[in-house]
């Protein structure tokens, strides 16, 4: 493994880096190194294969896990149209700008107007998610040598945030994810306004991203400071003060301008008391999540380093909020917080190879191929060990048969439905959630009933539509389609 082996704390280069071993030796000259240069591209290239392959079968199996894959599509479908991002799974005519600020999804509009499909959406994150182990593998490899620099790739591309996001079906957090790799990456190489300009986009990903961006600029500042490179630090502050003055207006100002109530939303996450059960409920979960953050994949090593204060505000909202999903390891929450957590774990070997105790030098040295196994391991019970198993690529004759029933839907139809049909039909009509009434009368509703929570869908369409009387169109493997045959105000 590189890294100093005596006593003695290991030099240091100009630019303050130590160089490892694969660095001072000879080795092999310019072919062997330009194979190098290219495994942090070989390695994305590798992991979105496996992302998208895990995430296409997923939906190919119909097996989505929520109706976000649903709104998002809605959303862009709107914008590849030059329209208003309207998804009325959200609520009829409802713009997705008034629940969550993501005007960053608009950049999918040309490929899904080339390629109208939510499997669009799908392989775009999966390429987003992949192309982030880049500046993660580069950051490491440039600080730690290429043996240790690739196991952090490895360890990063496997960690289980990732793996969980590119499970689930779609969020613009995949945006989010390498705009902060590639930021830190360039905070690692004290390229302060490169790591700012990386940063700046994440206030257009998701509104809590602000003040993400506040931290990041808070690091920039105090490395900045600490380097003796003090015109960068007034910069950073404004990027700092432009973060909490983002977020505080998007809230306030921007997402209510475009809801319907005229508020945001999910303030009830955390208001009405929410607050104080939300930091002191669920603290067993909260600690395993923790755990696993620090665990598996750093040692607890990126305590060391400052990169980990960008982690604070996301854990903070989650762990302040009432709503117990937040709390744990599922879904794809934890995603924004891989790059932090292995770049400080980079940043914490590259500082502590220069510690006076022995031990903790050989600990810092040894942590990444420890992360790398540990990735590997764990990842036998996370959804890439998926790819061993022939169910993945396989479409069941459930599968063709829902998909058949679905396929009698007209094009521009409405349509009500729970997760089970949505991702079928949001390319081509217009989907409504189904579970309450509306004021948008489905000529159509799509229902998966297989775990029997209703015994009759013809009497639970009509009671959420009274006065309107709905026919069984067809059925197939536990999923039933409805055909509008009565107006309401009509007469038979």
């Amino acid at each position: 493994m590189p890294g100093a082996k005596s006593d003695a704390p290991a030099p240091v280069c100009g630019d303050g880096l130590i160089p490892s071993r694969d660095q001072t030796s000879p080795g092999p000259r310019k072919g062997a190194r330009s194979v190098w240069d290219r495994v942090p591209y070989l390695l994305a290239a590798a992991l979105f294969l496996a992302y998208a392959a895990v995430s296409v079968g997923r939906y190919r199996r119909m097996e989505s896990r929520s109706w976000d894959l649903g709104i998002f599509e809605q959303a862009v479908r709107a914008y590849a149209h030059l329209q208003v991002p309207v998804a009325d799974l959200k609520g009829p005519g409802a713009n997705i700008l008034g629940d969550h600020f993501s005007p960053v999804t608009a950049l999918l509009a040309p490929a899904y107007r080339l390629f109208p499909s939510p499997l669009t959406l799908l392989v775009a994150q999966a390429l987003l998610l992949a192309v982030s182990a880049i500046p993660v593998t580069r950051a490491a490899t440039r600080l730690l040598g290429r043996g240790s620099g690739l196991a952090v790739g490895i360890a990063y591309g496997l960690s289980w945030g990732i793996q969980r996001a590119a499970d689930f079906d779609f969020h613009e957090i995949c945006f989010a994810v390498p705009l902060i790799a590639f930021s830190l990456e360039a905070l690692l190489r004290r390229r302060w306004r490169a790591a700012l300009l990386w940063a700046l986009p994440l206030v257009l990903v998701k509104e809590d991203l602000g003040v993400t961006l506040a931290a990041i600029a808070l690091v920039v500042a105090v490395r900045a400071h600490r380097g003796g490179h003090s015109r960068a630090v007034p910069y950073a502050l404004a990027v700092l003060a432009f973060g909490a003055v983002a977020t505080l207006v998007t809230l306030t100002l921007i997402i209510p301008a475009f809801n319907s109530g005229g508020a945001y939303d999910y303030w009830d996450k955390v208001g009405e008391g929410g607050a104080a059960a939300g930091a002191f409920g669920g603290l067993d979960t909260k600690l395993r999540t923790l755990a696993w953050l620090l665990i598996p994949t750093t040692g607890l090593l990126a305590l060391r380093s400052p990169l980990l204060l960008v982690a604070l505000p996301t854990l903070g909202w989650r762990f302040l909020s009432a709503d117990d999903h937040y709390w744990g390891t599922d879904w794809h929450y934890s995603a924004v917080l891989m790059p932090v957590v292995l770049l400080a774990l980079v940043d914490a070997v590259d500082i502590l190879r220069r510690s006076e105790r022995p031990w903790l030098r050989q600990y810092a040295d040894r942590l990444p191929a420890c992360a790398a196994a540990a990735a590997l391991a764990l990842t036998t019970s996370l959804p890439l060990a998926g790819l061993t198993e022939a169910k993945t690529y396989e479409k069941s004759e459930r599968v063709v048969a829902v998909e058949k029933m679905l396929d009698r839907v007209p094009d521009g139809a409405t349509v009500e439905a729970n997760i089970g049909p949505i991702s079928r039909l949001t390319s081509r009509a217009r989907v409504f959630w189904v579970g309450a009434a509306r004021p948008v009368v489905p000529q159509y509703v799509a229902l998966d009933v297989r775990s029997g929570w209703t015994k009759d869908p013809v009497a639970y369409a009509e009671k959420l539509h009274p006065g309107t009387e709905y026919v069984p169109a067809d059925t197939a493997y536990g999923y039933v389609l409805l055909r509008r045959d009565r107006e309401p105000g009509t007469r038979s």
